[in-house]
């Protein structure tokens, strides 16, 4: 009884750690992140003990990436999100810690990043190029979220999964190519992103067609002289191209907004309805969720078990809290000129949308790691009732949710072009949101004929801390 009463008490120790979101584990550095203080999260990043080879590896490169270019060091930025590309690239599933996140929870598998995360890597990373005035670089990660695209779109093909697309990475790619002179794969990735806007992201993500975009589309189906592409866009879009000045450069203005939202739990409680064979539903009114399980499915364990003596189980699933930003719009101010800027990428929305859709499969994979605690624990109670009692109360501990995310993410992208004639010119950023939040920044461009000037600018809600790089 003693020695029982010890192993109890061990797993009480091992596990209350493991309690804690995501976000609380990492909760210093992300105080620092978001109140702007960047050099001290960079130096908890550097202090992180063999962080490339814990489990949550590929959010320590991402968030070492993004921290990094926010300090202006685009090669260092870039080391980090190439270790994270690899690693997604090269991942393979892990059988043994499957089995262990079936008994325990999820997150003790490594973190292998949301579709959508996938994607917005070659962003930064295509940003950082840029800055480096390698645009050849930049391109391969155009082509690098072409390929992470049709990967999404096979692998949800004939499932409801409304994050098939991505109409910012497609902008993007069409910015670049332009950049580079590839004007007919401008011309393809301006049409992929307007087509998305209006199947996908009007509807599911809130987020319309720029008007920005429309114009770009014009500007590169005459520039590769698709003329009744032009006049069908023209009619479309009720607007004449206006030819631009020969011999203008460009600023391209990515304004990144806020912080994306985090992943914390949700505990839900499901009636156990016994069925023959072994089998039992699963359900929750409330949801709407009735769901059958077989205990043999997963262990001798389960199959030995008597799930008849369910009634009630509870279990954790992930879900999103918004951080919603305090500056809602932003303009540009050149030369007298006014520019609004254009909500192209709401990051927070297809988080919150991309874990709905695939919400069953949460549930259904919670329903599995439940039943077999269920039967373990019950199987254990037949030989020693205080091992079956501290394995209930393990259970209980280790039933969490995955809440692991790019927590460094913004929660929106705006975009904004404008044609400038070459020399230098003043900018002025101005941004306004609730209770009069403001911030404003100044600064000179030197633009060059024919050439395109880059500029992104976050701004960290948290205590009004703005970076401009």
């Amino acid at each position: 009884m003693k020695n029982s009463n010890f192993l109890i008490w061990l797993l009480l120790s091992l596990t209350l750690t493991a309690c804690a979101t995501y976000y609380q584990k990492n909760y210093l550095f992300q105080n620092e992140f978001s109140s702007g203080n960047i050099l001290e999260a960079q130096k908890i990043l550097k202090k992180a003990k063999k962080p490339e080879k814990k489990k949550d590896r590929l959010l320590y490169f991402l968030d070492r990436g993004v921290v990094e270019q926010m300090l202006g060091n685009y090669d260092s930025s870039n080391v980090y999100f190439e270790k994270a590309y690899i690693f997604t690239q090269d991942y393979r599933k892990n059988v043994p810690l499957d089995l262990v996140g079936m008994v325990s929870n999820p997150m003790v598998k490594p973190y292998v990043g949301e579709d959508f995360e996938l994607v917005l890597i070659h962003y930064y990373k295509a940003i950082n190029y840029i800055h480096l005035n390698e645009f050849d670089k930049a391109l391969v990660e155009a082509r690098r979220i072409n390929v992470e695209l049709n990967d999404i779109k096979t692998k949800y093909e004939g499932k409801r999964f409304r994050y098939k697309e991505d109409a910012f990475a497609n902008l993007l790619m069409g910015v670049i190519y332009e950049a580079k002179g590839e004007f007919n794969n401008a011309f393809i990735a301006y049409r992929n992103a307007f087509e998305t806007y209006e199947s996908i992201y009007k509807e599911d993500f809130s987020v319309s067609t720029p008007l920005q975009l429309k114009k770009d589309l014009l500007r590169m189906a005459s520039q590769n002289g698709f003329y009744d592409e032009l006049s069908r866009y023209e009619e479309k879009f009720s607007m004449k191209y206006e030819i631009e000045p020969q011999g203008n450069g460009e600023l391209i203005f990515f304004w990144l907004n806020g912080l994306s939202p985090v992943k914390s739990e949700l505990s839900i409680n499901f009636t156990v309805v016994k069925g023959q064979g072994g089998a039992v539903t699963f359900v929750n009114d409330e949801l709407g969720f009735s769901i059958p399980y077989f205990s043999s499915s997963y262990s001798r364990q389960a199959e030995t078990a008597d799930f008849n003596d369910l009634k009630f189980v509870r279990m954790a699933l992930p879900k999103y809290t918004n951080r919603p930003p305090l500056l809602l719009e932003a303009k540009l101010t050149i030369d007298s000129k006014t520019y609004d800027l254009e909500e192209v990428e709401n990051v927070s929305r297809i988080a919150v949308i991309s874990l709905e859709d695939r919400m069953l499969k949460e549930v259904t994979q919670a329903i599995g790691r439940v039943a077999l605690k269920q039967a373990a624990e019950e199987s254990l109670r037949q030989q020693n009732e205080s091992l079956g009692a501290g394995l209930s109360i393990f259970n209980a501990l280790t039933e969490k949710a995955d809440t692991r995310n790019w927590q460094t993410l913004p929660n929106q992208i705006f975009y904004r072009r404008v044609s400038l004639k070459p020399g230098q010119h003043q900018v002025e950023f101005k941004a306004t949101g609730i209770n009069r939040e403001e911030d404003t920044l100044r600064y000179n461009v030197n633009i060059h004929a024919n050439k395109m000037v880059f500029n992104t600018y976050h701004s960290l809600v948290s205590r009004n801390t703005y970076f401009n790089y």
